[in-house]
């Protein structure tokens, strides 16, 4: 194993030493660098593993200064937990238990959730056949845009959220680059809802008409921003 360790973990890029990944001798990431597995690269060599690379963050602290260290308002504990549970940090998933029960204790049996905004931005269009109008059939949505606290964001949508275009926000910073894996803007809906988030306000318009395509005269932008104290 070379000194200098290059990884690719689920799509984020991270450069740590080996020393570092050998730390804890009874976790998953020991036995994986001791010299003794297979580890699968990707085609530039670096050594791929297939987790959450956003949280994998925290895991490398955790290994660097032996102590768990979040942010203030960091909103993912729960799958933090399931990451350090997979590798095996024993004493990391302790204070990750630790930590969420002693926030549901002081918030009255509910853990804390800071406010904020958050707005979907979605640009469709209505599909029609030959005749027109009248024959309108069903709206295609070409992607839906979420804006935003990046924590806020990563803790109403969890796995929904694509970070690939904007991949090095952490949770106290401001996005309007993720977007959602799925195109069903009522499912966004149910997730916002299911997460306090209320309708405040929103907007329409056109998009993109192009007077040689008649179907772009379907094209629209909409954008909708929703609100938790």
């Amino acid at each position: 194993m070379p000194a200098v360790v290059e990884l690719n973990v689920g799509g984020q890029l991270y450069t740590t030493s080996l020393p570092t990944l050998l730390k804890d001798s009874d976790s998953l990431l020991s036995a994986m660098f001791c010299g003794k597995q297979k580890i699968p690269r990707d085609s530039r060599g670096r050594f791929f593993i297939d987790r959450d690379g956003v949280l994998f963050r925290y895991i490398l602290d955790y290994l660097r200064n032996s102590k768990l260290a979040l942010p203030e308002e960091f909103m993912e504990k729960e799958r933090l937990l399931v990451e350090a549970e997979y590798f095996k940090l024993k004493g990391m998933a302790r204070a990750l238990q630790r930590e969420t029960e002693n926030n549901k204790k002081n918030s009255g049996g509910k853990e804390k959730r800071s406010g904020g905004f958050i707005s979907l931005g979605v640009r469709g269009t209505y599909a029609f056949g030959r005749d027109g109008v009248a024959d309108v059939k069903f709206r295609k949505l070409q992607r839906i845009l979420v804006c935003g606290n990046v924590a806020l964001a990563r803790e109403v949508f969890s796995d929904s959220l694509n970070e690939t275009r904007d991949p090095d926000r952490d949770d106290m910073r401001y996005t309007n680059r993720f977007y959602l894996k799925h195109s069903y803007l009522e499912k966004a809906f149910d997730q916002l809802w299911e997460r306090g988030f209320k309708l405040v306000t929103s907007s329409a318009g056109g998009a993109g008409y192009d007077q040689e395509s008649e179907e772009t005269k379907w094209n629209h932008f909409n954008d909708y921003v929703f609100f938790r104290e």
